[in-house]
């Protein structure tokens, strides 16, 4: 089975200008995520950028750069699925390959490790999914019979529907639930050709991740936690 790894990367980022190639622990930050993916069983790995400098930095690093991402796929308004879609046709038509997987990378998680990527592929495989996302355990407070909303009267019920008189009121009580992470997806070329284009299919498995390696960086806040995290792997010689 080929898998083709995909980091998505364009320039224009505005909470953290040029977050994408920001120094992290004495590299850019897509370097992280590359070097991580050149260390697991991925068969191929494209950074799709719209940003020279990006691409500069990600050939320095190993990544393949075919192409510059065109200025329609790069507004901060557009889903991922047709940046996958760009690439994916793009080396359909103009190097005839054409992977059985995809394994979507995003450049601001750069606490992936390679393992990470191999356990998800391995899931991937052996559950034979359309998609494997990879989540973290949602702490008690994130979880829905703990959150609050209102109603159509008005009235404060939990996130479930049920009256607070139904609150599970022991933490250790409460159902598992599982938040997102966006820091690895692997699914089938087809999810992104349905009549509404996903990442999921629909079939899903889950990645369970540590969530100590729970880092997408969006804000100021986050690369500075991120860098907390890597000066702590760095001295256990982790990194």
């Amino acid at each position: 089975m080929k898998i083709l790894g995909i980091i998505p990367a364009r320039g224009g980022s505005k909470r953290v200008p040029n977050k994408n190639i920001k120094m992290v622990g004495g590299k850019p930050l897509i370097a992280w995520s590359i070097e991580s993916a050149l260390k697991s069983d991925l068969d191929r790995l494209v950074v799709s950028t719209d940003d020279e400098k990006i691409a500069r930095i990600a050939k320095k690093y190993g990544a393949e750069v075919p192409f510059l991402r065109p200025g329609e796929l790069s507004g901060d308004k557009l889903g991922i699925e047709p940046v996958l879609k760009h690439a994916l046709e793009w080396l359909l038509e103009k190097e005839n390959f054409k992977p059985e997987a995809v394994a979507l990378l995003m450049a601001t998680a750069p606490m992936r490790r390679p393992e990470h990527i191999n356990q998800a592929i391995k899931i991937f495989k052996n559950k034979k999914a359309d998609s494997v996302i990879s989540v973290i355990e949602a702490k008690a407070n994130s979880n829905p019979h703990w959150l609050l909303k209102k109603d159509s009267k008005d009235q404060l019920v939990l996130f479930t529907g049920k009256p607070l008189t139904k609150i599970i009121t022991r933490s250790q009580d409460l159902p598992v639930c599982y938040s997102r992470n966006d820091i690895i997806y692997v699914l089938k070329p087809k999810n992104l050709y349905d009549k509404t284009p996903n990442l999921y299919g629909k079939k899903t498995e889950l990645l369970v991740m540590d969530d100590f390696y729970n880092v997408d960086i969006n804000t100021p806040e986050d690369l500075f936690i991120c860098r907390q995290k890597i000066k702590l792997l760095k001295k256990q010689n982790i990194l």
